[in-house]
């Protein structure tokens, strides 16, 4: 790969990079929505250093020229495989790949749910009540006042097909940093067939009983009332509130 091929991939991966964090959304695919700033520093550095290598190689050119003639072969040159480069760099341009879903979802390491020894009390008033999935597990496995006993709740995230034995589960997938350390919260569901896999949907219902409730050997589930079938949120790797239903 020539040195002005070179500067071609520089300017493309930065051109990418800036596109996906600039004008669209993609990069939260990606990277947590925090690291736009970096994303955006990193993209305008690999423009500059493409200008500056182009630069570099329009003043030594002749100097290049001369190297070769009186060797034989150019020493600038990077091996072959550095052209599977292009690949990542047109495609922040052109065709960006999927987001995690429910295959990933199937296989990612569960996320690990905060241990509480407190919680706030319930609003009396309001049904359903809006809860994170993360919040759901968490009351349902430790919250020893039972407050989540008898609670209609409304949740949203993804379908995730729960294999062999059929039904599925409300999954959220989570990013810490990047989409290279993505965990998953699930809720298994009861009481409805299954919308294809990465539908997402609002469900609402009452925690399903199996286990004893307020310990660990209570099931994160419910018995699903109504599904609603919702857009795909633009932050969709965070574990947030379910829209208010209008």
């Amino acid at each position: 790969m020539k040195r002005p091929v070179q500067v071609v991939l520089l300017a493309l991966t930065g051109l990418g990079l800036l596109h996906a964090a600039l004008f669209t959304d993609i990069y939260l695919r990606y990277v947590k929505e925090g690291l736009r700033p970096l994303l955006i520093a990193s993209g305008v550095l690999l423009l500059l250093l493409a200008l500056a290598g182009a630069a570099l190689d329009r003043n030594d050119h002749d100097h290049d020229h001369g190297h070769e003639s009186a060797h034989g072969h150019d020493h600038s040159t990077a091996p072959r495989i550095a052209w599977l480069l292009f690949l990542p760099a047109l495609s922040l341009l052109l065709y960006a790949p999927p987001a995690l879903g429910a295959y990933s979802a199937s296989r990612a390491t569960d996320k690990l749910v905060k241990k509480q020894k407190e919680f706030d009390p319930l609003p009396a008033a309001t049904s359903p009540l809006p809860m994170t999935l993360s919040e759901f597990t968490a009351r349902v496995q430790q919250d020893r006042e039972l407050s989540i006993r008898g609670r209609t709740v409304r949740m949203t995230g993804f379908v995730t097909p729960a294999g062999q034995g059929g039904g599925w589960y409300l999954t959220r997938i989570i990013f810490t940093c990047c989409a290279a350390d993505a965990q998953s919260v699930k809720v298994r569901m009861y009481g409805t067939d299954a919308l294809p896999a990465n539908t997402w949907v609002a469900v609402t219902g009452t925690w399903h009983p199996q286990g004893r409730l307020g310990t660990k050997s209570a099931a994160a589930a419910l018995d699903v009332r109504r599904t609603e079938q919702v857009s795909q949120p633009v932050n969709a790797f965070t574990d947030d509130l379910p829209l208010t239903p209008s």
